[in-house]
Parts: C-alpha cells; structure tokens; sequence
C-alpha cells in the first residue's frame, strides 16, 4: 500500500486508484463438470484481473498497451495479469470453480475518445450504430402478452420493433414456430436484429447471439414497450450477467432461472 501525507501533516493510506475496464464478462461463474458446492471452495477472480488477462491473451495487447488502457503502472498490471492466471490454473487443475466478481474498477465510458480497445463491446456498439444508420434499428424482446418474458430458450414469441431516429416507427410479434435455444440466434439474425432484451438466458444462447451480432439485455422484467423505451433513451436496468441454465441430459430436466450480480462498482472523484 502507498501512503500520502493529508493537509494536517499526517501520514493517510492513498486511495486506491480505479482501474479501467471495458465492460464486466459476459459469463462471471464457470463451474467444472464434477463440482459439488460442500466439498470444493470458489477461486474469486476479481473484474480487472478478468479485464487483464482478456486484453493480453485474448485480445493479444502488449502488457504495456494494457496497462495504458487499464491507466494503471506497467508494474501494476504485470501484477494483476499474474495473479489472474494464478487462479485461472489454479480452477482447471485443482477443478475448482471460478466465479469473476468484485473488484476497484471503472467501467469505460465507450467515447471514441476513451476507448482504445479494439475489443471494447461498447466500441463495437458505436461503429455498428454508425455503420447502420446511427438511430436506426431493430429490437427484440421475449414477449408473452406484452410483458418480457422471462426464458429465452423457451419463447414462443418475439416482439420485433423497428427504431427510426430514437422512436418506435413499427412493432409487430412473430412466432418462433417452435424454435428453440440456438435456432433463436439465427431466427433473429433472419429479422435483421440488433439488440434483444429478455429475461434469463443460457451462456450457449449469449455465445450464439454474440457471434450473431446481436447486443443482450438480460435480467428484465415488466411491460416490453416500455422496456424498449427504456432502451431507446438510455435508461434501461438491465442486468449483464442475467443466466438461465437448462439440466438436461442424464441429470434431468430440471430448470433454474435467476440473476447473478456483480461485484461493486467505483467512482471517478
């Protein structure tokens, strides 16, 4: 810990600095096949731990380029990287789960100005809205009576709104004819999708929804026109790391949907 002397003279701790991230992981919990909750402990894995080892073996960064986007010392990323890929070994060869949460971050504000990551997802966001119009485009949401409804992988209706100049110009509800998981992904490709909002989803949907090109807002609940509203102004409450996992196979049929929450968040002062 560094310390810093206060304006009475006295030797205070310095506040730690935030870290900067691009936005919190898609998938925060991974848990190995074998796995009982009472005999094995979770590795927590902190956001910029996550947030380093993403930049520098996933997006392939110098540890200087990550540094420089984290706004953290060269040595103090060398730290973080290797403390994240102490407990990524530490998971697979001790089979431990590893949950990413908590943390002294900053999430990026996604500006052309301060977003140098070539994998920021809100920098992708902001080139795919100029490349297709800025304003303009289409939104799905699980939709059942016109509410969100709360399983994608079950859904027998998506509500399709178009969006033209921040206002809904269109909305019309489409049947998934039975479709199911990871045919989803490819029916709202085929409606020229760009954002869904729903309520809990699977990881193998958020993957093939992802490569698809389409921006999730999971863990919602209530009137979809209004969630759609919401998102058009900006002020939607969405949960990021909203899960649904689906037991099947020689486990059953048993089906558990809720929302995970992330660790704690920190302020520019």
């Amino acid at each position: 810990m560094t310390y810093a002397i206060n304006e009475r003279g006295v030797l205070v701790p310095r506040p730690k600095k935030c870290r900067r991230v691009c936005s919190l992981p898609r998938n925060s919990l991974f848990i190995p096949n074998n796995f009982y909750y009472e005999q094995e402990e979770v590795i927590i894995m902190n956001i910029e731990e996550y947030e380093a080892l993403r930049l520098i073996d996933y997006e392939n960064f110098t540890q200087e380029d990550a540094a420089k986007y984290m706004n953290v010392a060269r040595s103090t990323i060398q730290q973080i990287y290797a403390d994240a890929r102490k407990k990524l070994s530490k998971s697979i060869v001790e089979g431990r789960p590893l949950k990413i949460s908590g943390g002294n971050y900053e999430i990026c504000e996604g500006t052309e100005d301060t977003c140098s990551c070539g994998g920021c997802n809100k920098h992708k966001t902001i080139q795919h809205s100029k490349i297709h119009g800025g304003r303009n485009m289409k939104i799905a949401v699980t939709y059942e009576n016109g509410q969100v409804f709360q399983h994608f992988g079950h859904t027998e209706k998506f509500g399709i709104y178009q969006v033209e100049d921040n206002k809904i110009s269109n909305m019309e509800v489409v049947d998934t004819n039975g479709q199911g998981h990871g045919a989803l992904a490819g029916f709202l490709q085929s409606h020229k999708v760009n954002a869904l909002i729903c309520g809990g989803i699977g990881g193998g949907a958020q993957t093939a929804l992802a490569n698809a090109g389409i921006k999730i807002y999971g863990g919602v609940s209530g009137d979809a026109d209004e969630a759609v509203k919401a998102l058009i102004s900006g002020q939607l409450e969405y949960n990021p790391e909203a899960n649904c996992d689906h037991h099947d196979h020689e486990h059953g049929h048993g089906h558990n949907c809720g929302d995970h929450s992330h660790g704690g968040n920190c302020h520019n002062h």
